[in-house]
């Protein structure tokens, strides 16, 4: 079932339960959505934007376990819908939806999903989708295909060039490199840890987990005197260990600013926390850069989203805000033109 809870600033949470919530409960969500009132029906008419029913959102997965935190275990979904006029239409249909009443359906996806599709042309279909396999990947594919007996459908071939891509697996920087007939010594990814090798200075660690640390320095720290229980705060000094790092997310910030900010800014806190033994996210920059295009023949940038920049540079903004990035030196590219 779907409750809604009204803060009578035009806003309606749609908290969706297992069961009916005690009274205790009530009281607790209320107190959460800020002082919020249970509404007193199973639908509200009126004209809402909110997150599409696809499009399970960041906000919702933090909101609902805020609400386990709360001893509330049995809420599946929490969104946020905003009151709106019938014929606002500034918002993205990517991810939000228009709804002129909110009910016990809107969560509900009414999609069938798509009958296997077996792919007769591997090279076609590579082509076709842009999926940057090599002539030696297509062939490989190709004796997989006959080893097994069958074609290979669209989701084999398309998972293959994720997880085999240049992003997961460094092929080029790991690569070999013949060089006139004869291989060189070093790949280079081996070049570039070489530095660190001869000049390893406060290094701590380095190209072992998704991040590195250094030395810092002494720091004082006014903390518990113990962590798993209640106890007196207590001033203590300890070796700091710090990581700085800087990643590009030219794409999917490139088409998609919100969400490829977010998930950029996401993947940097989650390779801090788990490095080592874990980390905790200090302090974090982001750098947008929107230079003149020189790929033109790209079809993603005749959209006419380039005259956009500053709408681009907001959902950029509101991207990293989501994340709540507060970790690390973020560098967001973005190869449309002003």
């Amino acid at each position: 079932m779907i409750l809604f809870f009204d803060n009578r600033e035009n806003i309606i949470f749609a908290v969706q339960t297992q069961k009916q919530l005690s009274n205790s409960d009530i009281n607790k969500l209320s107190w959460l959505f800020g002082n919020s009132s249970l509404v007193d029906s199973d639908m509200i008419k009126s004209t809402y934007l909110g997150p599409r029913a696809v499009m399970v959102s960041p906000w919702s997965t933090n909101a609902v376990e805020m609400t386990q935190n709360m001893g509330i275990n049995y809420i599946n979904r929490i969104e946020k819908y905003i009151k709106i006029d019938r014929d606002f239409k500034e918002y993205d249909p990517m991810l939000f939806e228009k709804f002129t009443e909110l009910n016990q359906s809107i969560f509900i996806i009414n999609i069938d999903p798509e009958p296997i599709n077996h792919i007769d042309n591997i090279e076609s279909y590579n082509e076709s989708e842009g999926l940057s396999l090599s002539k030696e990947e297509v062939n490989y594919l190709l004796n997989v295909s006959n080893e097994i007996g069958r074609k290979l459908t669209d989701s084999e071939i398309f998972g293959f060039s994720q997880v085999n891509s240049e992003h997961c697996r460094h092929k080029i920087f790991n690569g070999k490199f013949i060089i006139d007939g004869k291989e060189m010594p070093n790949s280079l990814f081996k070049m570039i840890k070489e530095t660190s090798k001869i000049n390893s200075n406060k290094i701590v660690s380095a190209y072992k987990d998704n991040v590195a640390f250094i030395k810092g320095p002494i720091v004082n720290q006014f903390s518990p005197t113990r962590s798993d229980i209640a106890d007196y705060y207590k001033l203590k000094s300890f070796e700091s260990v710090i990581s700085l790092k800087a990643e590009t997310h030219n794409f999917p910030t490139t088409v998609e600013p919100f969400n490829g900010a977010a998930t950029g800014s996401g993947g940097e806190i989650r390779d801090r926390l788990a490095g080592g033994k874990g980390s905790i996210p200090m302090a974090g920059t982001a750098v947008y850069m929107t230079p003149y295009s020189r790929f033109n023949e790209y079809s993603w940038e005749n959209f006419g989203l380039g005259l956009l920049a500053i709408t681009i540079w907001l959902e950029w903004n509101s991207g990293i805000l989501l994340s709540m990035d507060l970790s690390c030196f973020h560098y967001f590219l973005n190869l449309f033109p002003h």
